[in-house]
């Protein structure tokens, strides 16, 4: 008669997305115990979801894994559980899912994000899993973790233990970052949490162009150290955001460290070169007409009105010019509490290949927890999704 071996116990903490595929992978083979820190799971998931619901992207091979650093550590990652996997999981989950205009993959229309949560909250629960919400994290040692629920202090051991708390964004969701410091008692270094995926800082931007906030740029391109995104930015109180800004914000924040005088450049016309805005100048050109001549909305010359000196403007050449490359200084990048992520967190040299801590290998870390860093366009659930999945399929191999 064959003897079955128990089941192992897994304590996973932190229900985010990360935390959740981790649940739904081990409960077919572990005997899993989720912990949350908040009434019920995916808070962050849900804020996410507000802005386009977008579950990860159909980009493949290393167009993909080149949106992500350090490539070198995610690569085989990333690729072991790609863009594609992730729309077949969600399938199996009853969740299709369509391919946007952009390359982003969404949910099929009607499926709202609170359906997807409950999707992972079933499953998990269909499959013995057990769920603890309210149970603050609190600190940990080799095979037992605590944890504060309700003023008291509960100690719960484990075989395994799973940590996917998320990075220092979004603090409302729960997601503060506070827990390096159980993790330094642990002797664990970690790198302090940076701004990422936010907008940029110019201190006298609201100065010149207050009757614009809320305007859009649109059909912009945004270069910032040899890279340019192509999208729309956003005039705001305090600079400049939107979708042509988010993926240069990593770029902006290293040269904030080491040159005082960052700058990014925005082409007004990155469809049309420098000799086709010259061709248009036929005559004399006053600046009355640059509007109608070039095709250039209000707010687009007032921002270039603000940032050439008087010179430059009055003369037609020099202001079309300025029209595909004009320089812009960034102070700074918007604090933590607004950006859509961080980097961060856990040093990577403290953790193993399958993502387990070279200091206490029974102890994995999944998710936004460690120092990595990528775009938005669903490449940040990807990173999350991907990472649970491959510490899961490590831990069933033990």
């Amino acid at each position: 008669m064959q003897v079955l071996k128990p089941r192992k116990k897994v304590i996973i903490v932190g229900g985010g997305p990360a935390g959740m595929m981790a649940a739904i992978e081990l409960c077919k083979t572990h005997d899993v115990h989720l912990f949350e820190k908040e009434k019920t799971l995916g808070r962050k998931f849900l804020v996410a979801g507000k802005g386009g619901f977008n579950l990860t992207n159909s980009t493949t091979n290393n167009k993909f894994t080149n949106k992500y650093t350090p490539e070198s550590f995610l690569k085989e990652i990333l690729l072991n559980f790609n863009c594609a996997d992730t729309q077949t999981w969600f399938k199996n989950l009853d969740i299709p899912t369509y391919i946007g205009s952009s390359g982003r993959v969404f949910p099929e229309k009607g499926i709202k994000p609170i359906a997807v949560l409950n999707a992972l909250k079933s499953k998990i629960l269909t499959q013995n899993g057990k769920l603890y919400f309210e149970h603050e994290f609190m600190s940990f040692e080799k095979n037992k973790i605590t944890f504060l629920h309700k003023e008291k202090e509960i100690i719960q051991h484990f075989d395994i233990c799973i940590f996917a708390l998320g990075g220092a964004s979004w603090s409302i969701t729960g997601s503060n970052g506070n827990w390096t410091n159980a993790f330094e008692k642990n002797n664990i270094q970690s790198l302090p949490f940076e701004a990422s995926n936010c907008g940029l800082v110019i201190d006298h931007l609201v100065e010149n162009l207050n009757d614009y906030i809320g305007e859009p740029l649109k059909n912009i391109s945004i270069t910032s150290n040899n890279k340019t995104v192509k999208g729309e930015a956003v005039i705001s109180n305090y600079g400049l955001e939107g979708n042509a800004i988010y993926p240069i914000a990593a770029l902006v924040r290293a040269q904030l460290k080491t040159n005082k005088n960052t700058s990014i450049q925005i082409d007004f016309k990155p469809f049309n070169t420098e000799e086709e805005l010259l061709d248009k100048i036929k005559t004399k050109l006053f600046p009355k007409n640059y509007s109608y001549t070039f095709k250039l909305s209000k707010v687009q010359l007032a921002l270039i009105k603000a940032y050439t000196d008087k010179e430059t403007y009055l003369n037609p050449i020099l202001f079309a010019k300025s029209i595909k490359n004009l320089i812009i200084p960034i102070d700074k990048l918007r604090p933590i509490e607004e950006a859509i992520s961080t980097t961060g967190g856990i040093d990577i040299k403290e953790l193993n290949s399958d993502l387990s801590l070279k200091k206490i290998p029974n102890i994995y870390i999944a998710g936004e927890m460690f120092d990595w860093d990528t775009i938005t366009g669903g490449y940040l659930l990807q990173g999350c999704f991907s990472t649970a999945f491959h510490v899961s399929q490590n831990i069933k191999k033990l």
